[in-house]
């Protein structure tokens, strides 16, 4: 019997990523600080994730990354746990295609 480790503290929020990055979604954590998230690339592409405190950080961030770039890479059907500013907005771009991200603060491994 396996144990999640993850504790939900906000409701998931959702996006659907395409060559044009959608209007960014802010991750509310009911914990003060919370800064945990659970990402889901429910997609059969490459997102890359732009995040911020801010909409417009994570529109700006929201690039397909050739050599550098401020973008996080979600691969095609990764479920992470990663940590960003609490109460982020996220967004993100493919190269091609559409992918369906779910996104859910919390806390643990």
């Amino acid at each position: 019997m396996s144990t999640n480790a993850f504790t939900k503290t906000g409701n998931t929020v959702v996006f659907t990523a395409a060559v044009t990055a959608p209007t960014p979604v802010q991750a509310l954590s009911t914990t003060l600080g919370g800064n945990q998230y659970r990402i889901i690339n429910n997609g059969n592409v490459t997102v890359f994730l732009g995040y911020g405190v801010i909409s417009g950080d994570a529109n700006n961030s929201a690039v397909v990354v050739t050599s550098t770039g401020p973008a996080y890479p979600l691969l095609s059907g990764t479920d992470e746990i990663l940590t960003f500013v609490p109460n982020a907005f996220f967004t993100g771009i493919t190269s091609s295609g559409t992918a369906v991200v779910y996104i859910t603060p919390g806390d643990g491994l």
